[in-house]
């Protein structure tokens, strides 16, 4: 079964700590942990999430992607099920150490995932299916925006944790019954199978190889793709973190105390990624683009169109026309599921989970740099309102020039280095001429 579905708990998991002190009102009258725990808190997730990137890759290309996607699930839903407990019982120390664990364990998700639909998903599909897993996480921030505060008003804010908690296992039962790492493990009908191994150009279960880290070190699509995946990440990042704080600061909007202002950007993205999926498969089927030309042009409405109208927020005075061009940059963020988070499986489909982890990694050092360089932006500028001027600015033109980049040295043909050492010569050719054909 093609792993398709991205829960809302697992979204949740990704930004737990943005969700957690969203409602931070109940907590605060239980634990007295001051600004600069909080802060330890919400960065304590990246320690295990970054450092463990590229092993995680690995992993999922030994291990398969669905044990590796399986565990992550099934760990993150027991530290949910625990956490408030923990929080009781041992405060801010355990609270940080299942953080870490949370981090630890996550990092293998994309890397999984990545192989996952390397094993599943015919290329000429890949823009739909692709957009649709990828965009279930910005669909689990907008209902955990959306129903988030509620569960908190009624139940308590541990109601948050179980709730995710519950999602994240009922789909680790399913997906532990109904899923299977490639399509030869499956219960599949022999016309189906065939269909799957004929699209992506292999004749039974992939064999793993060992990963020629030095041709990847020195491939400039590849480093193109990293430019692209550290942009995005960056203008993502100040979008998530820094925009509530300048509508509540400067123009006096609290948009996180509003349940629908909050969650609209995310169900914008969410709807317009699958729009994008669909034209992104249609244009290359029926070649009227490449499918280097199409992941170019969906990557920069992504990155380009975000920063047209992070520069237009730069200079809204009106808390409505504020929120309005914070959907469009978050929504029109969307291009990036059938751009640069697709190239790893354009030039390496054997291994696209080790280059999605060295992608993550470098991007995860961006998220987390991002939000240093606009704290330290807003503490030089004695004008509030030109300082958050310039921290949109700059992360507009970090958008434009790292699209560039892409734009310049990005290609979604196959590299020479993905094809196994013992496939013969001219196997190797036919391929090349069929990729070349073909995008």
């Amino acid at each position: 079964m093609i792993p398709t579905v991205r829960t809302s708990a697992a979204a949740a998991f990704d930004n737990f700590e943005i969700q957690y002190y969203e409602y931070d009102d109940p907590p605060a009258a239980d634990f007295s942990w001051d600004a600069q725990q909080q802060a330890v808190l919400l960065s304590s997730f990246f320690w295990g999430y970054v450092c463990t990137q590229i092993p995680a890759a690995q992993l999922a290309r030994a291990w398969g992607g669905k044990r590796l996607l399986l565990g992550a699930m099934a760990v993150n839903a027991a530290v949910c099920w625990l956490l408030p407990l923990a929080a009781r019982a041992g405060g801010f120390a355990l609270v940080c150490a299942c953080r870490i664990l949370q981090g630890l364990t996550q990092a293998g998700l994309y890397p999984a995932v990545h192989h996952l639909i390397s094993q599943w998903v015919p290329p000429q599909e890949q823009g739909l299916l692709g957009s649709i897993i990828y965009s279930g996480s910005v669909l689990g921030i907008a209902l955990q925006q959306l129903g988030g505060g509620w569960l908190a008003a009624r139940w308590g804010w541990a109601a948050i944790f179980y709730a995710d908690a519950l999602l994240g296992t009922l789909w680790a039962l399913l997906y532990l019954r109904l899923g299977a790492a490639a399509p030869e493990r499956a219960s599949l009908q022999p016309r189906e199978l065939a269909y799957i191994q004929a699209a992506c150009s292999r004749t039974g279960e992939q064999e793993v190889h060992p990963t020629p880290w030095l041709e990847i070190a020195g491939s400039r699509p590849f480093w193109a793709l990293v430019a692209a995946h550290c942009g995005q990440n960056w203008g993502f990042f100040t979008l998530m973190t820094e925009v509530p704080t300048y509508m509540a600061t400067v123009l006096k909007f609290d948009i996180k105390s509003n349940g629908i202002f909050s969650c609209l950007p995310y169900l914008a993205m969410y709807v317009l990624s699958l729009a994008l999926g669909a034209a992104a498969d249609a244009a290359v089927r029926r070649r009227w683009l490449s499918l280097t030309a199409q992941r170019k042009l969906s990557n920069t409405i992504g990155l380009w169109g975000s920063a047209g109208m992070l520069v237009a927020l730069a200079y809204c005075s009106d808390a409505r026309a504020a929120v309005a061009a914070l959907t469009a940059a978050v929504a029109l963020n969307a291009g990036i599921f059938t751009g640069f988070m697709l190239n790893h499986m354009d030039l390496a489909p054997n291994f696209s989970a080790s280059l999605m982890g060295v992608s993550n990694f470098l991007a995860n050092i961006v998220s987390v740099v991002a939000p240093l360089v606009c704290g330290k932006i807003l503490h030089e500028q004695s004008d509030p309102v030109l300082a958050w001027r310039l921290v949109f600015v700059v992360a507009a033109l970090v958008y434009v020039a790292c699209n560039l980049v892409f734009l310049l040295l990005g290609t979604a043909r196959r590299q020479r280095w993905d094809a196994p050492p013992d496939q013969d010569d001219l196997e190797l050719s036919s391929t090349r001429k069929i990729n070349s054909t073909e995008r």
